[in-house]
C-alpha cells in the first residue's frame, strides 16, 4: 500500500498535485480541509465549530481531525493507498497516524514537502480568493497568519520523518508536470525499496 503524506503551506500547490497522483497511483485522496468543508456545508455543530477557526486561520483541534481520519480509514479499507493532505499538521498527528495505519495493517511510505516563499504564496492565495469564495483565501493577514502556523507548528512534523528517513523536500515552484514528475521519481523509489525490503524479510524467514 502506498500512503503518501503531501506537505506544504498553504497554497503550495498540494491540491493540484494530489489530482494528478490520484489519477497516477488509484489513491484515495485525504484532505482535512475538504472533510472539514464538508461538515460546514452541512451546518454541523462540528462544522459550525471549525468554520470559525479556519476562518480565524487556526487549526483545527487534533481529537477532532483524528476521527476523522480515522473513520476514513474504515470507509476506504481496500483501497490501493492514501494521499494525506493537510494532515499530520503536529508531531501528536504524526504519532496518531502512524497508530491507526498500524492497526490497518500499513505505513507512511513517504512525505513530500513543496517548499514556496511567504510572498508567493500570498500571491497565489489572494489569486485562488477571488473564484475560492473562502474569507481565509481573501485577506492578506489571515493568509500570513496561516502560513506562520504552518512555519511554527507544522513544519516540525518534517523533523519527524526525517528521522524515519521519509522526508523529501521539493521546489514548489515551477512546472505543475515538472513538479509532478520529481514526486512520481520520489514515490516510485519508496516502493521499490519497500518491495525489496519485503523480499528480504521473506527470505529471511524461509532460511
Amino acid at each position: 500500500m502506498l500512503n503518501l503524506v503531501l506537505f506544504g503551506p498553504p497554497g503550495a500547490g498540494k491540491g493540484t498535485q494530489s489530482q494528478k497522483l490520484i489519477a497516477r497511483y488509484n489513491l484515495v485522496h485525504l484532505s482535512t480541509g475538504d472533510l472539514l468543508r464538508a461538515q460546514i456545508s452541512r451546518g454541523t455543530e462540528l462544522g459550525l465549530q471549525a468554520k470559525k477557526l479556519m476562518d480565524e486561520g487556526l487549526l483545527v483541534p487534533d481529537e477532532v481531525v483524528i476521527g476523522m481520519i480515522g473513520s476514513a480509514l474504515k470507509e476506504n479499507e481496500q483501497a490501493a493507498g492514501f494521499i494525506f493532505d493537510g494532515f499530520p499538521r503536529t508531531v501528536p498527528q504524526a504519532e496518531s497516524l502512524d497508530r491507526l495505519l498500524a492497526e490497518h495493517g500499513t505505513k507512511v511510505t513517504c512525505m513530500v514537502a513543496l517548499e514556496v516563499q511567504e510572498q508567493e504564496l500570498v500571491k497565489r492565495l489572494l489569486e485562488r480568493g477571488k473564484t475560492s469564495g473562502r474569507p481565509d483565501d481573501q485577506n492578506e493577514e489571515k493568509i500570513r497568519k496561516r502560513v506562520t502556523v504552518y512555519n511554527t507548528e507544522t513544519a516540525q512534523v518534517a523533523g519527524y520523518y526525517a528521522a524515519q528517513n521519509k522526508f523529501c523536500g521539493l521546489n514548489g515552484v515551477g512546472e505543475i508536470e515538472d513538479i509532478f514528475g520529481q514526486i512520481c521519481a520520489i514515490l516510485d523509489q519508496h516502493q521499490s525499496a519497500v518491495s525489496e525490503g519485503s523480499q528480504q524479510a521473506t527470505k529471511e524467514v524461509k532460511a
